[in-house]
C-alpha cells in the first residue's frame, strides 16, 4: 500500500500478496551498541546476514586491507563518506575508489586497501561461507528461513566481469525511486538523504512474496514497523514490531511481512535498501536502475 505520490504505487506488485503457512522473524543488527565480530588493526567490523546475502560493516582505519581469494561471485563495496577513499587491486590492475561511491567487484581475487579511513560497507552473497559463519545471527539460519526463493544470479555483464565504480552524487528525479544500482547478485538502492522525520500520513506499508529486504541505516534514526499476516495456525502468529534503529544498523525483513520504515531523526536520515538477487519489478521501470546498460535483465522477461 503506497501513497499516490510514491513512485512504487505504479508497480504491478503493489497490490499482490501471497499466503504463507510458516513465518520467520526479522533480524536486527544495531552496530552502535553491539560488539563487533572483528576488532583489530584494520578497525572494527560487524557482520549480519539474511538468507541469500550478508553485510560487513566496517569502521575502517587508514591502511586497512580487506582481501578476498577465489571469490565465487560479484560483491559490492559502498563508501558512503565523501571524505573516504580506497584502492582496489584485482588481476586486471589497480582501481581508485573515491568516497561517496559504490563499486561492483568481479569474482576471483581482490584486495581492498583503505586510503582514508571511515565507514566501509561490503555486500556478499552467502556463497561466501567463511563470512557467513562470522555473522552475529549465523545460528538463525542454521535452518533456511521459509518463503525466500533460492538465489538465482542474473546474467553476466555483456562486456565481462570487471571493476565498475559509480558516483552516488546523482540528482533527484521526479518519478524515480532513489538511486538504484544492480549487478549479477545485488540490487542496492541508496536513497536520497532526507532531513527531519517522515510524514506519517504518507507511509508505505507493503510486503514481498518471496524475497528479503535489508535496510541499512547510515545516518539518523528510523522506526521499522513490521506486521506478519495471520495464518491458519495460531501458533505461527507473531506480534507486530515497531523497532527503533539508529546509525549504523541493519534490519533484514522477511517475506511476506508487511513493513514500512519511517525516519524519526531531526537531522539527516539516510537509508540504503539491499536485495539479493536484483528485483524484477524495479528493473522493469524505465530509468530506475542507473547502471542498467552494464547489467542486463534475464532475457526471458526483458522489456
Amino acid at each position: 500500500m503506497y501513497d499516490s505520490s510514491d513512485p512504487r504505487s505504479t508497480l504491478a506488485t503493489a497490490a499482490k500478496s501471497t499466503a504463507a503457512s510458516e513465518l520467520a522473524g526479522a533480524e536486527y543488527g544495531r552496530f552502535y551498541q553491539a560488539p563487533p565480530q572483528e576488532a583489530n588493526a584494520q578497525g572494527k567490523t560487524w557482520y549480519l546476514r539474511g538468507q541469500n546475502f550478508l553485510m560487513a560493516y566496517s569502521e575502517a582505519k587508514a591502511g586497512a586491507v580487506f582481501s578476498r581469494t577465489r571469490q565465487a561471485d560479484e560483491y559490492v563495496v559502498l563508501l558512503p563518506d565523501a571524505k573516504s577513499s580506497a584502492e582496489l587491486k584485482t588481476p586486471d590492475g589497480l582501481s581508485k575508489l573515491p568516497g561517496y561511491s559504490i563499486t561492483i567487484v568481479p569474482p576471483g581475487d581482490s584486495e581492498l586497501t583503505i586510503s582514508a579511513g571511515g565507514p566501509v560497507v561490503r555486500f556478499f552473497t552467502t556463497q561466501s561461507r567463511d563470512l557467513a559463519e562470522k555473522c552475529a545471527n549465523a545460528n538463525s539460519y542454521a535452518k533456511p528461513h521459509p518463503n525466500v526463493a533460492p538465489l538465482q544470479p542474473w546474467p553476466d555483464p555483456p562486456e565481462g566481469f570487471r571493476v565498475r565504480t559509480y558516483n552516488l552524487d546523482v540528482p533527484e528525479q521526479p518519478g524515480r525511486f532513489g538511486r538504484i544500482f544492480r549487478c549479477t547478485t545485488f540490487m542496492i538502492n541508496f536513497f536520497d538523504p532526507k532531513h527531519g522525520p517522515r510524514d506519517i500520513t504518507k507511509l508505505s506499508p507493503h510486503s514481498h512474496d518471496d524475497f528479503e529486504q535489508g535496510s541499512l541505516v547510515l545516518e539518523g534514526d528510523f522506526i521499522h514497523d513490521i506486521r506478519w499476516p495471520w495464518t491458519t495456525n495460531l501458533n505461527a502468529w507473531r506480534e507486530d514490531e515497531h523497532e527503533h534503529c539508529g546509525a549504523p544498523s541493519l534490519v533484514v525483513i522477511p517475506p511476506p511481512a508487511i513493513h514500512t520504515s519511517r525516519a524519526t531523526g531531526r537531522g539527516i536520515n539516510q537509508l540504503v535498501d539491499i536485495f539479493c538477487p536484483p528485483r524484477m519489478d524495479f528493473s522493469e521501470r524505465p530509468g530506475w536502475v542507473l547502471n542498467d546498460q552494464d547489467y542486463p535483465m534475464p532475457q526471458a522477461v526483458k522489456v
